[in-house]
């Protein structure tokens, strides 16, 4: 059965929360849901100090106190049911995609760090599911590798696609994660294949389908 979102998601996102067993579906869901606002934000800031400003309000709602923060936002809500005591990487993740904000080019620096706060933020998961840190760097493997595809197969700049994909080509390849991580194994998966395929979607092509269900049966 489908997650309920309260934030429309990409094919790929959706697939991975349907691999995704009960116990750690609600956190990922709520992740890739902030992920996703937060893209749009930063997409639709037509100014860099106007998309900070809007960042700067979420760095500073996380900060409060559970108690304290503005209700009524299903995101926020949903992140202080299920992420209170982790906020640590959803800032990161915020931070991440401030730096897509920079003046173009991208820099691969900039690149980088937008991979690693999207990692960090995933890697959480790992904590969540009672798993050790081993397994959580293997996840932060997997989610360098789809923030940096996912963002390649959306630039339109060619020469920024091409930092992303030199990026993408650089970074390690993790190794098999376990039962309540597939989610992450697929989108880790499809980032691998998409970068491969010159920054396609992660989903394009007949053989994207495959590549899903081995990493939703095996973990890589």
């Amino acid at each position: 059965m489908a997650p309920e979102l309260s934030e429309p998601l990409p094919d790929e996102a959706r697939l991975a929360l349907a691999h995704t067993p009960q116990s750690v579906r609600g956190a990922l869901t709520t992740l890739l849901e902030f992920d996703a606002r937060l893209g749009r934000l930063v997409s639709a800031s037509t100014e860099p100090m106007l998309g900070q400003m809007r960042l700067a309000w979420w760095r500073d709602a996380l900060g409060m106190a559970v108690s304290d923060r503005p209700r009524g936002d299903p995101v926020l809500d949903s992140l202080g049911e299920l992420w209170s005591g982790r906020e640590s990487g959803l800032v990161a993740l915020i931070d991440g995609w401030e730096r897509m904000l920079e003046e173009p080019p991208l820099p691969r620096e900039a690149a980088m760090e937008f991979a690693e706060g999207r990692a960090q933020a995933l890697a959480d998961l790992a904590t969540l599911a009672q798993l050790d840190e081993r397994v959580a760097e293997n996840v932060r493997a997997a989610g360098r590798l789809w923030a940096v595809a996912d963002a390649a197969s959306r630039i339109e700049d060619e020469n920024e696609r091409k930092t992303l994909l030199s990026l993408g080509a650089d970074l390690p390849r993790p190794a098999r994660l376990p039962s309540p991580l597939r989610g992450v194994a697929i989108l880790g998966a499809l980032a691998d294949r998409a970068l491969k395929a010159g920054g396609a979607p992660l989903l394009a092509g007949r053989g994207a389908a495959l590549v899903a269900l081995r990493a939703g049966l095996l973990g890589r």
